[in-house]
């Protein structure tokens, strides 16, 4: 061995770079097994990855959203300012000795994306389009007495930006998306398209928010907002004030009603109904063969169900009396087989909401799977969609049906 050299110990018998045929001093070189390298994946690792790309899809199409809506913002307040004067160049002139580094880059990235054929919209083909998020939010922070006509409070807007450049920062480096930054994403950017004016402009959002995933795709699934395994899972994402507060009409029709009256506080149904709401709250009649047929189906003791829809009724009745205008607050019952539970606020408008259960055999009320639809909002989210081919038109016939043919109670 040389003065001062190190030679390393030879490899083991049998494999490559064996000792006998390596000469004195040299590395031999490892095979992959000997390194452990293991390029397989199980489920777990599958099941991981798909969870990052769900994530990291959903929180994509909500910072697109907003990236697009507040470019045209810019475009909107800035372009009338610059362009008169400077022409294609106008956002390079509005980003000013500042920005000169990043509108640079943008203009480059849009020469080479025009000589490889990138740009397959000719309304993309322009310096705008290749801006950041951080840009567009520098340009509107640069020209903020331009904005400030049209926006109460800049710090708003800035706050939103914020708490969205976590998620974007990450979304746009793959890396891994918890479920509480994306949740804080999906709140700031809804908060900041009600901000710029871009919120999805149905009346109904306001009682249950558009996520941004049903305005895109929500056509596949007809006029159903969302599916939950019970009534609890429901209430939980949508819970009774939220849904009945502020309606303006509420139609119900099932056995006993209970997500309305044992959720919602006969004091509240009084003030809702004095604020101008008018209700018709349609129950299976207690004295009727098919809620003994009920009894029967989910093993309760005979007289059961029909004590606890009897309740409900005099419940309902006893706020019905505390109202100045009882005629609009109705109460009816049916005698007919129950098919479905179905909750509708503000049916008769573009605003329409409805919770809907089916009756299973052997299931409880609470225990059943729950749709949640949107009525006639949809036609405006989803341009071209018919909101008569929706489910939501379709239990609101079978409500007014059971009506027509249903008895008053006194």
């Amino acid at each position: 061995m040389s003065s001062g050299g190190l030679e390393l110990p030879p490899g083991e018998a049998g494999h490559e770079g064996d000792s006998s045929d390596v000469p004195p001093g040299a590395v031999s070189l490892a095979r992959p097994v000997e390194i452990g390298a293991e390029l397989d994946w199980g489920a777990d690792a599958w099941s991981e990855v798909r969870t990052r790309a769900q994530r990291a899809g959903r929180a994509y199409i909500w910072l697109n959203l907003v990236e697009q809506r507040l470019r045209a913002v810019v475009a909107a307040v800035l372009r009338p300012v610059y362009e008169p004067v400077h022409g294609d160049d106008w956002v390079v002139a509005a980003a000013g000795p500042a920005g000169q580094e990043w509108v640079q880059r943008a203009v480059a990235v849009r020469e080479v994306s025009r000589r490889k054929g990138y740009l397959l919209d000719p309304a993309d083909d322009n310096v705008l389009s290749f801006l950041t998020l951080p840009q567009l939010r520098e340009l509107m922070v640069q020209h903020w007495p331009c904005f400030e006509p049209y926006f109460d409070d800049r710090r708003d807007v800035e706050l939103a930006l914020d708490e969205l450049e976590v998620a974007r920062n990450i979304v746009s480096r793959n890396r891994a998306l918890n479920e509480a930054v994306l949740a804080q994403a999906e709140r700031a950017s809804a908060r900041l398209l009600e901000i710029l004016g871009g919120g999805a402009g149905v009346p109904s959002a306001d009682r249950l928010p558009v996520d941004a995933v049903e305005d895109l795709v929500g056509d596949r699934y007809a006029d159903v907002v969302s599916v939950h395994p019970d009534r609890v899972r429901l209430l939980r994402q949508l819970p009774a004030e939220d849904f009945f507060g502020g309606a303006r009409r509420l139609d119900a029709i099932g056995i006993g009603l209970n997500l309305l009256v044992q959720n919602f506080s006969g004091r509240r149904l009084v003030r809702l109904a004095e604020s101008g709401c008018r209700v018709r709250l349609l129950f299976l009649n207690p004295a009727s063969s098919a809620v003994k047929r009920r009894e029967r189906e989910l093993g309760l003791k005979k007289g059961e169900l029909s004590r606890t829809v009897e309740m409900n009724i005099l419940h309902m009745r006893r706020v019905r009396a505390r109202l100045r205008d009882p005629g609009a607050f109705e109460i009816q019952v049916f005698d007919e087989t129950p098919r479905f539970t179905a909750y509708l606020v503000d049916g008769d408008g573009p605003d329409g909401v409805a919770v809907v259960q089916s009756y299973l055999r052997k299931a409880r009320g609470m225990e059943a799977p729950v749709l949640v639809l949107r009525g006639g909002g949809r036609a405006v989210v989803q341009a071209g969609v018919d909101p008569d081919n929706g489910l939501f038109q379709t239990y609101r016939e079978e409500f007014e049906s059971f009506w027509a043919d249903s008895r008053p109670v006194s």
